[in-house]
């Protein structure tokens, strides 16, 4: 059997990708927030046995990749992972599974990051998966500014921050100063006259500091979402710029769908956000998204 190159393509828009010289194909499962439970991971281990080689691998954004399927299992596989409730894609010009570090449950996590992924998923990838735009589009949530799932790399990316609320008045100019001396990048320095400065370019909102002043010079923190654009990674990297403030998780949400938005009616064939913003210009991608009226634009950006 001799599979052609437009079907090895249509399959592909399906998430079954083809293992390079054979017939068998790789198929993409989603896992929503990077998360499985296990009766998800018998699901997968079944299908691998009934309908490939038994092989699963793990993909670099949290998904799972089912190995070596014979093309004429690609259906009976996709209906076996649907009757339990569990389905392949991810691939195309379009949003891609949205991943998320473990920030719900590790110890430096300022968001719950895996609800937020999963509210992502539904409303982005599944709310928009007709949706053709002019490259992929990747959202990743970040629990904090470790950045242990590279937010920064993605087309949007958000990250759980808790930014200091200093009192420099306050400041009794202690010779071991707690904040000064639990910051991991020095943000945190001596002024002439003794007292402590805090250099807000420097310092990446991780909260660390937020209790360590007896005298309340540091009293707590504000706590919110940075979010990140034009990120990508491979064959052209970008880190992607801030964009001012920190948002709750609700408009965090809507800016994320301002930005597929903007994508969609502004980005040219096969370009990635970050090569847009950059030829349009980052001042006018921040003001239209926080100042626009691309919302009210929605039902005609999406029917383009």
């Amino acid at each position: 059997m001799t599979i052609s190159n437009e079907e090895i393509m249509r399959v592909k828009g399906l998430g079954f990708l083809n293992n390079r010289g054979t017939e068998k194909f790789s198929a993409r499962v989603l896992t929503e927030n990077t998360c499985l439970t296990a009766e998800q991971l018998e699901t997968i281990a079944e299908a691998s046995r009934l309908y490939a080689d038994g092989r699963v691998s793990l993909t670099s954004r949290m998904t799972v990749e089912v190995l070596a399927i014979p093309y004429e299992n690609i259906e009976p596989f996709t209906a076996f992972l649907k009757d339990h409730g569990m389905q392949v894609g991810g691939t195309g010009d379009k949003v891609r599974p949205v991943t998320s570090c473990k920030g719900t449950v590790c110890k430096f996590g300022k968001i719950d990051t895996h609800s937020i992924a999963k509210e992502a998923h539904d409303r982005f990838y599944m709310g928009y998966r007709q949706v053709k735009l002019p490259h992929k589009f990747k959202i990743g949530v970040g629990g904090c500014p470790h950045n242990c799932i590279k937010p920064m790399l993605n087309d949007i990316g958000l990250v759980g921050s808790h930014k200091p609320i200093f009192h420099r008045s306050q400041c009794h100019g202690c010779k071991k100063c707690g904040c000064e001396l639990i910051c991991p990048v020095g943000a945190y320095t001596t002024g002439p006259d003794g007292k402590k400065r805090l250099n807000r370019n420097k310092c990446i909102q991780c909260g660390r500091c937020g209790a360590k002043c007896p005298f309340k010079a540091l009293d707590g923190y504000e706590e919110g979402i940075r979010i990140f654009v034009g990120g990508t990674w491979g064959k052209f990297i970008n880190i992607g710029k801030p964009i001012k403030g920190l948002y709750t998780r609700q408009e965090a949400m809507d800016l994320i769908e301002k930005t597929i938005l903007l994508f969609k009616e502004n980005g040219r064939t096969k370009e990635r956000l970050g090569k847009m913003i950059e030829r349009l210009g980052f001042k006018w991608f921040q003001q239209e998204l926080l100042t626009g009226d691309v919302l009210a634009r929605q039902d005609k950006i999406i029917n383009m």
